[in-house]
């Protein structure tokens, strides 16, 4: 784990970039909640982002107690953020926030140390590919989500189509509006389909990498 406080972040809070094997650990108790989740409650494609997500979380728990990580991550519930701690109102909600105990004991540093957002994703539903952009990954690009963060997670619950045809759709937005530079492609940490990776500008210069889980409804044989 790398939590370098001496390079501030644009809240003026630490920087958190997490080790790569904290990454991989986390993208892995995603897919293995899922297939938790699938197998053990009657989460459907045709449900509401929220239903899935709470199944999800239910089953990242199961995962994380399970598998021997070297590590203690804890599953929170979806909580209101503020991207700033000036603000006094919360502007943004998190799907699923991870706290790494050895950060939290090590830096008493309480908020989240990687933020999930979780869309619902089609490669052939151009409004949904849309929405992945613009109320996923723009936010993470704008600082509304992991503003002190150098990695952040998404999730695409595949409504219709696979991980491919997800990514198209996606990658079709992202070329449309000349930014073709932060396409999804094959996650350097995972060899798996379900998994991608991408990077994105942001104001105070430094990129934002997102590492991308797309859910399939059908247990995928992730151990």
């Amino acid at each position: 784990m790398k939590l370098p406080t001496d390079v501030p972040a644009a809240t003026g809070r630490p920087f958190v970039e997490l080790a790569r094997e904290i990454v991989a650990a986390i993208l892995w108790i995603v897919e293995e909640g899922w297939n938790v989740a699938i197998a053990t409650s009657n989460v459907a494609a045709t449900d509401g982002e929220v239903e899935m997500t709470e199944r999800l979380r239910d089953g990242m728990r199961n995962a994380a107690n399970r598998r021997s990580l070297g590590m203690r991550l804890v599953v929170l519930p979806g909580t209101e953020s503020r991207s700033r701690p000036d603000r006094v109102r919360p502007d943004g909600r998190t799907d699923v926030s991870i706290l790494v105990i050895e950060i939290f004991l090590r830096f008493d540093d309480h908020d989240p140390h990687a933020i999930i957002e979780c869309k619902r994703i089609a490669g052939a539903d151009s409004r949904l590919c849309r929405e992945y952009v613009v109320e996923g990954i723009d936010r993470f690009g704008s600082g509304k989500y992991g503003a002190r963060h150098a990695t952040g997670f998404m999730i695409g619950y595949l409504v219709a189509g696979d991980a491919a045809s997800a990514v198209g759709g996606i990658n079709r937005v992202l070329n449309g509006r000349s930014r073709s530079a932060e396409s999804l492609k094959p996650s350097s940490l995972v060899g798996e389909s379900w998994a991608r990776q991408s990077e994105h500008p942001r104001g105070d210069g430094k990129p934002i990498e997102l590492q991308h889980d797309f859910l399939a409804f059908a247990v995928t044989g992730a151990e």
